[in-house]
This record gives structure tokens, C-alpha cells and sequence, in this order.
């Protein structure tokens, strides 16, 4: 007990000196190192040591950023923690910066024995050729490379092992069942501070959830299956192909050339297409889908599973973790746009309803009327528009969101980060709304054949959806005209 406390000590020293929050957060510098040292105190001794051995191994003139990806790297929720918070925009870009390192980390030489691991899970193949080294690793696998040539004299095959870090099974049950005392020990910590409300719970749960789709490999092989099949007719999506020797513990697949999206090397041309390949492959193509054929969303799309090939295309890698929204969510998501259109908070609250369970009335009334405000002042009612309100709710605990639609909130946030680092300026309602215009004017000519509350269409809105929209779109000028007298009311009572 001593010397585990001895460890956390000097663990809690150089905390305190090294700036792990930018100054524009300093108010929350003593909340993350509380929570650190909650976490690491409640860690077995040997994963502390192992943490101590990895920080005396850096030189002493090392970096924070050094520091905070050797912690990382022994601490799997750590790791994908920073990943999902990584592209927020309300961060400062120094925080973002760091973060994003741990999107796609290159492993020091020998860090994993790959040709072992990989003759002990799938035994000898003829013509296979293991590559010695990882070239890269996230929160709980690692990549290597290899060559295959299936047949003598035939094409050589370049392909991709991701494997799971040896132990990373172990060290992240070890982890999450330190998550929940650590939600509450944050909220408790953070009212006493005076900060503001922040729903840790649900964040540490939705953290919590990735790392466990990312241990079954075997999903995500079946999940990059159904996706290869789903985006075979696109000529601007790669998706890479799976080999014959894939295991539940081992992924076998082609390697795909390319650099992250978010690289400074890509052209601004090939940018701007891409953050149109970007919203229009991972949102718009799976959103205006009838349910019935619906693929699921990619729920983990930052920048580190997203690549530009050289030839400009988008490679999709980590199909680990994704969602699907039923009829009523993808109709609830179209509903609240089209209210807001219409300057009808009733409708958007109603619509939110479908999404969520209001745990906080006044304070989703508040954040709606706010929401609707400006758009009354010009901002544009579209995704761009329900990606923050959606934050705001869920983040303030004022609503609850079943998983599907956390995910889909989380996948709005991620790829919302990634487009802007992508192509400054590039707007998501933009494809958005095209594919929405393209799939209405597609599903046209049957809608006079299908049952009036029908809404088995890609654009998720029935007939008398559409009757209901345009009776209300009538009330939409007394609508402006309250909400503006509202608002000069206000400005008169402050």
C-alpha cells in the first residue's frame, strides 16, 4: 500500500507541473488531475508500475505531449477517451493537437512480436511474409504489415494484420470497472468547483461501449463485409478487403495506401472533394435510406480511420463500432429540422422527445427557444444547427439518449470536427440537402400509391407528414414576429 502510494505521489508531482490543460481550461486543470489520480489509484500495483517504468524510460526534457502518449499507451479508456474528444470545437487547438497524436500512434521498435503472434493464431501459410514491426496502434490493436503470394509466380498480395495489444483484454476490464466511481467522483468533484454541469456518466458509458466493440474483431470483420458490399458501386470509397485467414483474434485485410485526411500534404482541391466523399459516404448515402435497406452509420469516424489515397479516394478503415436509427429516429431527426425551418419550438421539443427522454423540461425548453432564436437571427436549421443542440442537451444531463442515437449524436460531433480540419468552410448541410432533394424527387411517383402515414421512404417523412408541414409552415410568419418581440422584450429587461 505504501509504495503504491508512494508511486501515485510522484505520479501526482508531475501532474502538477506539466500543463496538461491549456490555459484557456485552467479552471478545469485540477478536475483532470483529480480524476487522473482517481483512476490510476484504483489501478492493480503492476499497472502502476508498468506506468512509472514507461515515464522514466522518456528523456527528462521530454514534452508533455511525450508524456501524456507513454500514459496513454498503458491505459486503453485513456487512449480512446482523448480519440473521441480529440476533434471537439470548442477546444482550443493546442488540447486538439495533442489529442489527435492518439488517433494513430506508431509503436516504439519491438514492441510486439508479430510474426509469433501471427504463426500462433493462424499457423503456417505458404507464400506469406510477415513484416517484424507495427507501423501503428490505437487504444487496444496494434497494425503490422505483410505480403502474400497465394500461388507461385502469382500477383503479390499486400495486405494489413490488426491484432489486439497482448493484454489489452485484461487491462481494459481492469479499467472499466474503475469507470462508474469515477463518473461520480468527477460530477462530485466538479460541483464542488463551481464548474458547469457536465454529464460524466454518459460520456464515460458511450467511451466505454467503443472499447468493447473494438475487442471483437470478429464483427467488425463482419461489419467491413456488409460495408465493402454496401459502397462496392462508389467510385470515390474504398473499403478494404478481407482475407481468407481471418480469425475472431486476428483481421486479415488489404492494405490500402494513404495518409489521413486531415494531412497537411493533401491538396486543397482533393480536400475539398474529400469532405464532400466524407459527409456524403458516412451521413447523407446511410440518412436518406429507407429503413428496410438502411446500412448502419460508421460511429467512430475520426481521423485516423479515414485516409486519402493517392489517387484521391477515401479509404474507411474501423468498423468496430456502429448504429442504426429506427424509422421513428431518422423521421425525429427530420421532423426537428423542418419545425426549426418553421420557427416551431413545440415541434422541435416533440421531435426531441422521439430521440430521447427528457430528463429536464425547462432546461430543454431553454435550449430549444435558444436554438429557434437563432435561427430567427439567420443560422441555418440543418445538421450543422442540431449538432450542438444535441450536445448541449446531452452533455448538461437535461436529456437522456437510448445508445443508437447517442451514437448517431457522437458520430455528428466526430465527423463535424473532422470536416472542419479537413476543409475549412466546407458545410455539411450542403450534401446533405442534396441527397435529401435527390432521394424526395427519387421517391415521388409513389408516394400517391402508398398508405397516408406511410414512411417507408429514404426521406423518412409519410404523407401526412408533409400536410401537417405545410399547414405549419403558414403560422411560420406569426412565429417570427412573437419570437422577435420576445426578444426586444428581453433586451429591454436586462
Amino acid at each position: 500500500m505504501e509504495e503504491t502510494q508512494g508511486i501515485l505521489d510522484a505520479i501526482g508531482s508531475w501532474l502538477q507541473t506539466v500543463s496538461i490543460v491549456p490555459d484557456d481550461y485552467r479552471e478545469y486543470a485540477q478536475l483532470v488531475v483529480d480524476g487522473l489520480l482517481f483512476f490510476l489509484g484504483r489501478l492493480p500495483a503492476d499497472r502502476l508500475e508498468a506506468i512509472v517504468a514507461a515515464q522514466l524510460a522518456i528523456p527528462e526534457d521530454a514534452s508533455a505531449d511525450d508524456r501524456l502518449v507513454a500514459l496513454v499507451r498503458e491505459c486503453p479508456t485513456l487512449h480512446k477517451l482523448g480519440q473521441v474528444i480529440a476533434r471537439q470545437a470548442g477546444l482550443p487547438l493546442e488540447l486538439r493537437a495533442r489529442l489527435q497524436a492518439l488517433e494513430s500512434l506508431v509503436p516504439p521498435a519491438g514492441s510486439y512480436d508479430v510474426p509469433a503472434l501471427v504463426a500462433r493464431e493462424i499457423g503456417a501459410i505458404p507464400g506469406l511474409s510477415v513484416e517484424g514491426d507495427a507501423f501503428a496502434e490505437g487504444s487496444v490493436a496494434f497494425v503490422a504489415g505483410f505480403t502474400w503470394e497465394p500461388e507461385p509466380g502469382a500477383p503479390v498480395r499486400h495486405g494489413v494484420f490488426k491484432a489486439l495489444k497482448p493484454g489489452a483484454q485484461a487491462r481494459l476490464l481492469e479499467d472499466l470497472a474503475i469507470w462508474p466511481d469515477l463518473g461520480v467522483h468527477l460530477a462530485e468533484r466538479s460541483h464542488a468547483a463551481g464548474l458547469p454541469r457536465l454529464d460524466f456518466r454518459t460520456l464515460l458509458d458511450g467511451v466505454a461501449h467503443l472499447l468493447r466493440s473494438e475487442i471483437r474483431l470478429d464483427l467488425e470483420q463482419e461489419r467491413m463485409a456488409q460495408a465493402r458490399r454496401w459502397y462496392a458501386g462508389s467510385t470515390d470509397v474504398v473499403i478494404p478487403e478481407l482475407f481468407a485467414f481471418c480469425t475472431p483474434r486476428l483481421t486479415a485485410m488489404e492494405r490500402i495506401d494513404g495518409v489521413k485526411v486531415t494531412d497537411p500534404s493533401v491538396p486543397p482541391a482533393t480536400r475539398r472533394k474529400l469532405a464532400r466523399t466524407i459527409v456524403g459516404a458516412l451521413l447523407a448515402k446511410p440518412f436518406w435510406t429507407p429503413e428496410a435497406c438502411a446500412p448502419f452509420f460508421h460511429a467512430d469516424p475520426h481521423a485516423g480511420n479515414l485516409f486519402a489515397t493517392p489517387q484521391g479516394k477515401l479509404a474507411i478503415f474501423d468498423w468496430a463500432l456502429t448504429t442504426r436509427l429506427s424509422e421513428a429516429q431518422a423521421a425525429a431527426v427530420v421532423q426537428s429540422l423542418a419545425s426549426a425551418a418553421m420557427l416551431d419550438e413545440l415541434g422541435v421539443r416533440a421531435a426531441l422527445a422521439e430521440l430521447g427522454d427528457i430528463v429536464d423540461a425547462a432546461a430543454v425548453c431553454a435550449g430549444v427557444a435558444a436554438a429557434i432564436g437563432a435561427v430567427r437571427r439567420g443560422a441555418f436549421p440543418g445538421f450543422g444547427w442540431l449538432t450542438p443542440l444535441l450536445d448541449d442537451l446531452g452533455r448538461s444531463g437535461a436529456m437522456s439518449f437510448p445508445e443508437s442515437t447517442a451514437l448517431f449524436r457522437k458520430l455528428l460531433l466526430t465527423l463535424t470536427g473532422v470536416i472542419r480540419d479537413v476543409c475549412p468552410g466546407a458545410s455539411i448541410d450542403d450534401v446533405l440537402i442534396a441527397g435529401g432533394g435527390r432521394q424526395f424527387r427519387s421517391e415521388s411517383w409513389r408516394r400517391p400509391l402508398a398508405p397516408y402515414d406511410s414512411r417507408a421512404f429514404g426521406t423518412h417523412v409519410s404523407n401526412r407528414d408533409l400536410v401537417a408541414l405545410l399547414g405549419s409552415f403558414a403560422l411560420t410568419p406569426a412565429r417570427y414576429m412573437l419570437g422577435m418581440y420576445r426578444d426586444a422584450l428581453d433586451l429591454i429587461l436586462r
